[in-house]
């Protein structure tokens, strides 16, 4: 039987749909970024590809994406034959991703080795940001798996045994998806969650040198990982931190034989469905002690860091395509024979959105910087690293959910619908305040690097440095002042820590916007890191009678009044 389409209705506009877009060309402000934080040569290297993904990201990533999201991955246990060999089955999407991330754009390889990208020396951190950033837009999942291997790297060579480092190290770094070894981290306990030193998983001495490991892990990501970093209590050690030592436990063996750990179940999550958790039953497991036994968990904050900095930004980049998509709707969406953007209601929430995206992306911007400089042994970069990494993976975290919430009803009934792309930002959106320590916990581990790092006196002059002599920002530096004596306070009373944690966050975001700008000759740019001082930092009257931001904003949104191509937005009749 054949079923006849029922026709639009006389005269109806059609939902605006971008699908198809150019995720980077749509942004046009990232690529005067990327100039401010990486050398010219460089740029002009990666921008190609950064094009290339944009289009990938607006297009056929996202699309792989959905699919992946609609078709889970499946725990398999047993072969058909009967024999019992576990597996985890994904779906033909989420391979494809796989092959984008790992083999053509190198994610979790740049950072450790030349050639990425045909670029001979290793990236630094902003450029392996700024594609998660892009990447990021259109799956959130896969980058968690991507992160733990770039991250998992990074600690074994910092703190493994050089044999263990020449055994792995080229697998974690292979572009060849048959060579690739995927890394995860296996931290959480049913009856520990946050609080380390209640793990209970066990390690025991064995002749060779090697360690057996016996317990359940609660939840891990991406649980078939060929390498996992794993937490476990030393037999015999002390009790608390000092106990829990860091091992590598490989899947398979160096003879070849499976480990003796398997997959008891998968979880079934709010977001990030297309990339698997699961729960971990460890019996006997071998494992490699990494590092110095009684340092295990200082080692593995390492890799934590290393892992809540990709949190923030993979926060930024959705925060950024939820903006950019309420963009494109309000655009082109007609009421009352207005395009929404011409609205001063839809501005204010528009505004608000793109406030905190762009905080965000400036916190990233410089983290990876102090990430590089850190690396490269500058002194007062760590300290400065140390603390920014709670900072964005706190605030930008938090932030993202109520972007990707507000993005959702720019775009209305059919932003409810799981055939847009909103519902999916915003599930995923929730996962970076809980994964790699939740706001309680990444609040008080602000106060922790400015007591034990000494980072708070290193952030304040850095902040001082953005602004210089603050006349572009004038209250940011009294503003600044408040912030450090309130982080001070914090330390005393930890009630105050999320309060302190937002206040230092919004004050540096706004002199690095300010400071982008005066290299950038922004006034626009200038004109959100004012907006993002007044309206999250400093006091407000919420009964003024006044809206100071309207002329602002509606020059920031109507100056970029063009599509991803670069053609005009078209506007209504009469408009």
């Amino acid at each position: 039987m054949h079923i006849r389409p029922l026709a639009p209705p006389s005269g109806a506009a059609a939902v605006p749909d971008s699908r198809g877009i150019n995720l980077y060309r749509a942004d046009p402000t990232m690529r005067r970024l990327l100039d401010l934080y990486l050398p010219a040569d460089l740029v002009a290297h990666i921008e190609p590809h950064l094009d290339r993904l944009g289009g990938l990201a607006g297009g056929a990533l996202d699309e792989l994406a959905a699919t992946a999201d609609r078709n889970p991955p499946v725990l398999r246990h047993r072969t058909r034959t009967g024999e019992e060999a576990q597996g985890i089955e994904y779906h033909p999407a989420y391979r494809e991703m796989e092959r984008i991330a790992f083999a053509e754009y190198g994610l979790a390889a740049m950072s450790h080795r030349g050639g990425v990208l045909g670029w001979p020396e290793p990236m630094p951190p902003a450029v392996k940001y700024a594609i998660t950033y892009l990447f990021v837009q259109a799956e959130f999942g896969l980058c968690c798996p991507v992160s733990m291997t770039d991250s998992l790297a990074r600690t074994l060579r910092r703190f493994g045994d050089p044999a263990l480092v020449a055994r792995y190290l080229p697998a974690l770094t292979s572009q060849d998806l048959d060579a690739l070894h995927q890394g995860a981290m296996f931290m959480t306990e049913q009856g520990a969650g946050s609080d380390i030193a209640a793990t209970a998983v066990r390690a025991a001495p064995l002749p060779d040198g090697t360690w057996a490991l016996s317990g359940d892990k609660w939840f891990c990501s991406n649980p078939d990982a060929e390498l996992a970093m794993v937490l476990a209590r030393r037999e015999g050690g002390p009790p608390g931190l000092k106990g829990v030592s860091l091992f590598l436990l490989p899947r398979t063996l160096p003879d070849g034989a499976p480990n003796r750990y398997r997959i008891v179940r998968l979880k079934d999550k709010l977001g990030t469905r297309s990339m698997a958790s699961g729960e971990i039953r460890l019996e006997g497991a071998i494992a490699w002690l990494v590092g110095e036994p009684e340092a295990g968990f200082k080692q593995m904050a390492d890799m934590v860091n290393n892992s809540r900095l990709s949190n923030g930004v993979r926060a930024a980049g959705l925060m950024r395509r939820a903006v950019a998509e309420a963009l494109f709707v309000a655009r082109r969406r007609v009421a009352f024979g207005r395009r929404l953007i011409e609205l001063p209601l839809m501005r204010r929430q528009l505004g608000k959105m793109l406030v905190r995206a762009e905080q965000a992306r400036s916190m990233m911007f410089q983290t990876a910087e102090a990430l590089r400089r850190s690396d490269a042994g500058e002194p007062g970069a760590y300290p400065l690293l140390r603390i920014l990494t709670p900072l964005i993976k706190f605030r930008a975290c938090r932030d993202a959910r109520q972007v990707t919430g507000d993005a959702m009803e720019v775009r209305g009934g059919c932003g409810y619908i799981e055939e847009w792309p909103d519902p999916r930002l915003l599930r995923d959106a929730h996962l970076g305040s809980i994964w790699e320590g939740t706001s309680n916990i990444v609040a008080l581990d602000v106060l922790r690097a400015a007591a034990r790092e000494g980072a708070l006196p290193v952030l304040a002059a850095h902040v001082r440095g953005l602004l210089g002599n603050g006349e572009a920002l004038p209250e940011a530096l009294p503003a600044l002042d408040r912030a450090v004596a309130l982080a001070e306070a914090a330390q005393r009373d930890h009630a105050l820590a999320r309060q302190a944690a937002s206040a230092l966050y919004h004050v540096t975001s706004a002199a690095a916007m300010a400071w982008e700008a005066a290299r950038l000759r922004d006034g626009q740019r200038l004109a959100l890191a004012r907006m993002a001082l007044r309206h999250r930092a400093l006091p407000r009257d919420p009964l003024a009678a006044e809206d100071a931001d309207a002329p602002a904003l509606a020059a920031i949104l109507a100056g970029d009044d063009r599509d991803a191509e670069g053609a005009s937005v078209p506007r209504p009749p009469g408009g």
